[in-house]
């Protein structure tokens, strides 16, 4: 990706502490407030059962997620960091892996970019296991593939058909 280069990157915006919807549009306003970057479409908010290590788990507070496209010139890991940023400012402490959160952003894709560092997996590596992150990109990239498991269309599909989250 050159400097000049626009990407599209797909986040999944995830909430089940507090205010949910007040955390999910501060976050759609910081995604847009980044540099040399912005937002191309949000999903509708989607209510979630929480996925913890062991599972869904109907006892935890619901998720409401959804996903944003952000157009953005920003490099993979600035943007990492800044969606880190993002989460710190709503809140977010990293206790308990999978566990309960004011907000959670995750890099899902970056046009067809992959990275498999110690920081980042591109794209990222259980997307298409999680009905989650699928229905709403689905609902704003109908076209939308995910690498190396092709258009997420059919992987959300499959997902309904096996009974998956």
């Amino acid at each position: 990706m050159t400097a000049a280069h626009f990407a599209t990157a797909v986040i999944a915006l995830g909430s089940n502490l507090g205010d949910r919807e007040a955390t999910l549009a501060r976050a759609v306003a910081a995604l847009e407030a980044l540099p040399e970057s912005r937002i191309l479409a949000v999903s509708s908010w989607h209510g979630t059962v929480a996925l913890t290590l062991d599972g869904l788990d109907p006892e935890k507070p619901a998720y409401l997620n959804g996903v944003a496209l952000l157009q953005t010139r920003l490099d993979p890991y600035t943007l990492l960091d800044a969606l880190r940023q993002i989460e710190a400012e709503n809140g977010r402490e990293r206790v308990e892996r999978w566990g309960d959160r004011t907000l959670d952003l995750d890099l899902i894709a970056l046009d067809e970019l992959e990275i498999d560092s110690e920081v980042l997996h591109l794209p990222h590596p259980r997307a298409h296991e999680r009905d989650f992150v699928l229905a709403p990109w689905l609902e704003v990239q109908p076209d939308a593939a995910l690498i190396g498991h092709g258009p997420i269309a059919p992987l959300l599909t499959a997902l309904h058909d096996g009974g998956a989250a």
